[in-house]
Order: structure tokens, then sequence, then C-alpha cells
């Protein structure tokens, strides 16, 4: 019998011919955008989301709309880039820039995926501790062994690993839907927030940076766009644009519930705690406060949510650092050598002793750093002819997207700024 991957293979060959394209054979294409969205729900937006709907209730839930468009459009850059040159992102840089310069963008790279790692890790670590009343270092034991677990079925093919990113991700998606039936929603002041962009103070703002500015991460523009080079058989020009199609499609749907659920992380967060807890800002606080507002449900669902977007990262964040490896160095590793590799760092923090919410403010900041790296390059090799052909992004995109980059760069270099105490004029006060 063929492997599940061969089936979809073979049906994606025939939707491309033509030969029925109803829906259900349609989900043949999907996979890469449903992996490349759980960058967008890991641990890291919790903190933020919370702290956002704690302080300001429902006044920023314009910022996670507009961070999410950005989103949507970098990662279906980096989906078109796989698509149509048929390489991933890293290894056009290393076929296209100075050795040196590949170097350095290697290592930035493979330290922002650690980063990632260390988030994503501690995060599920967190949530089954909390959870299950373990100590912290059992919950990341935990973590690790379910996360070499699903990381070694991808020796079956790549269609087993998305079916298992998917479902996780269809918990996350689940638990913020049963939170949204038991917390006391103002969907009329979330109707405004969505709609009115405004921010209440300086304070305001800096947790606006820090929801933009953290926006796309380095390791999903280099993992997407791996995720699509060479997917799909492709025969000629009319199967690689319907291919895009596709890949467009499903980056718009994967996003939007990666968007919903961001929302609905601040919904939830400024229902339960922003009359009378606004200083709630930390995953810990969150689900202690949780018990006694809105239940023990509520609370346990929310720790389901981030047990699962823990692991489903923490996978995905592997999967980017073994191909951001071999793109710039051809050079792959087995897995579960990447795998002890990223996880050391998150058991050195936590047997330092450090605060595992203070280490994932630091992830992030070092994801700040390193963020220029895949997105200017990015942005270069979509619009040049020479590499992407009749498919160059056109003046529109190409404006959107050097905006996107301006902003998103211009606003990590603001929350660098805060963080290590450098002066910002317009965040005085």
């Amino acid at each position: 019998m063929r492997s599940l991957s061969e089936r979809t293979r073979h049906t994606m060959s025939s939707v491309l011919a033509g030969e029925g394209g109803g829906w259900l054979r349609r989900l043949a294409f999907a996979g890469p955008a449903i992996i490349a969205s759980v960058a967008y729900m890991d641990p890291g937006n919790y903190a933020t989301n919370i702290q956002a709907g704690a302080g300001y209730g429902y006044a920023l839930l314009w910022v996670v709309l507009l961070a999410n468009l950005i989103a949507m459009l970098f990662q279906a850059l980096s989906a078109r880039l796989g698509i149509v040159t048929g390489k991933n992102l890293a290894e056009l840089c290393r076929d296209s820039f100075p050795r040196p310069v590949v170097l350095i963008m290697w290592v930035v790279s493979e330290v922002a995926a650690m980063a990632t790692d260390l988030a994503e890790f501690l995060g599920g670590a967190i949530g089954l501790a909390l959870l299950f009343g373990l100590p912290l270092m059992a919950g990341m034991a935990i973590t690790a062994i379910v996360t070499y677990a699903i990381l070694i079925m991808e020796r079956q093919g790549f269609r087993p690993m998305e079916l298992i990113i998917g479902a996780l991700v269809g918990v996350i998606g689940l638990c913020y839907l049963a939170e949204m039936l038991i917390a006391p929603v103002d969907w009329g002041a979330a109707a405004a927030g969505l709609s009115s962009p405004a921010l209440p103070d300086a304070a305001a703002l800096t947790i606006a940076v820090g929801i933009i500015g953290a926006t796309v991460m380095p390791h999903a523009i280099y993992l997407h766009s791996g995720l699509t080079q060479g997917r799909a058989p492709v025969r000629g020009e009319a199967d690689r644009r319907k291919l895009l199609r596709f890949s467009n499609t499903e980056v718009v749907l994967a996003l939007a519930v990666a968007g919903m659920v961001n929302m609905a992380m601040v919904m939830m967060a400024a229902s339960a705690f922003h009359q009378g807890h606004t200083d709630v800002a930390e995953i810990e606080t969150a689900y202690h406060t949780l018990t006694p507002l809105l239940g023990a449900a509520a609370a346990g669902i929310f720790l389901a949510s981030l047990i699962a977007s823990g692991i489903s990262s923490s996978v995905v964040g592997t999967m980017a650092g073994q191909m951001i490896m071999q793109g710039f160095l051809r050079v792959r590793v087995p897995i579960w050598v990447r795998r002890l590799v990223t996880m050391l760092p998150a058991f050195a923090v936590v047997a330092a002793g450090v605060n595992a919410t203070d280490a994932l403010v630091l992830s992030q900041v070092v994801l700040s750093i390193a963020l220029p790296v895949p997105m200017i390059a990015l942005l270069i090799f979509s619009t040049r002819r020479e590499i992407m052909g009749d498919y160059a992004v056109g003046p529109v995109v190409r404006v959107l997207a050097g905006l996107g980059t301006v902003a998103v760069l211009g606003l990590n270099f603001v929350l660098l700024a805060a963080f290590f105490g450098l002066p910002v004029p317009f965040l005085a006060g």
C-alpha cells in the first residue's frame, strides 16, 4: 500500500490536471500554511495578548488584526518563493550572497531558531507543570519526549506530520472557541476595538509595539518556503499558477484562524481581567486568576491550549532549524541531535533559576534582532525577475511589502530600545 504522502501527491497531480477539483480533493494542497501558522499561536504570544487584554480591554484588537495582515503578506511571499524557484529561502541566500555574509546570516538565524524553541519549549512545559502540578523540569522532560515522538513521524512522509500539527492547531482553536462561550465577552466593545484604531497611552503603544514587532517570525519565513518547494508535482506554468492560487488561499485561511485565536486570547483576558486585575501579565498568574473568576473549566482549557501550542510550535521550530542548517550549509544532522541542541538552552535557563516568563520576553528580544535577516532577504528575492521570472511581485505588492518591512523593523527597533533602556521620545511618559 502506498504511504499517505504518495496518495496525496497523486491527488495533487489529478487536481492540477483538471481531473476533478472538489474542495475535499483540494485539501490535498493544505499543510504548509497550517504548519507556518503555528508560529503565530506560540506561547510567546500568550503573555503579550494577556497583557493587552488585561491592561486595555478590547482597545488593542485592531493591532492584532494589523499584525495578522502583515503576516499573511509575508507568508504568502515565502510560499511563492518556494513554489516558483524550487528552493527555500536559506538555499537562495547561500547561492546569492558572498560566503562571509552567508555565514553571518546562518549564525544569526540559528540563534533565532534556538530563541524560538526556548519560548515554545518553555510554554509547553509551563502548561504541563501547572495542569498536573509537576515541577517545571518534569514538564520540560515530558515536552521533550512528546515533541521528539512527533518529529520522528516525518520519516513516514510530509503528510502525517502535517496532519498531526493540523490536529494540534485544531485543539488550540477549539479551546479558544470554548473560552469565548465561557467568558462574558462584550461583543460591542470588541467590535469597536477591532474597527477603531486608538492607543490610550504610551504604555499601550509599548504593548502594540510588542504585538506587531514580533509578528513576522524568522523561522516561519524560512520554513514556509521550504515546505512548498517541490511539494507538488508541477508540469507547466498552468500548474504553477493554479498551485499559487491554492497556496494563497491556504495562507489567508490558516492565518485568519491564527488571527482569530490571538483575538480570542485578548478578548478572554479583557473579559476576565480588565475589571480589577489589570496587572495580570504572566501565564502563571493568568491561570491562577482565571480559576476563581471564570471557573476551573476555563483555566483548564487555557492550559490545554497552551500545551498544544507549546508542543506544536516546538516541533515546527525544530523543523525550521533543520531547514536553516541544511539550506545555508548543506549539512543535515539527525533529528535527535537537532532536538537536543535546541532543547539544551531551555534546560539551562530553568536550571539557572531564571523566571520562565522573563525567558520568554528575552527570547522575543533575540528574535527582534534576528528578524531583519530573512525579512529583507525575502523582499529582495521576491522582486528580482532573474530569480522569480514572471512571478516577481508587482508594484502594488512591492509597496505593501516594503511598508510592512519598514513598519515591522521600525517597531522591532523601538522594542529593542525600550528593552535596553534607550530613550524613545514618543514612548516617554
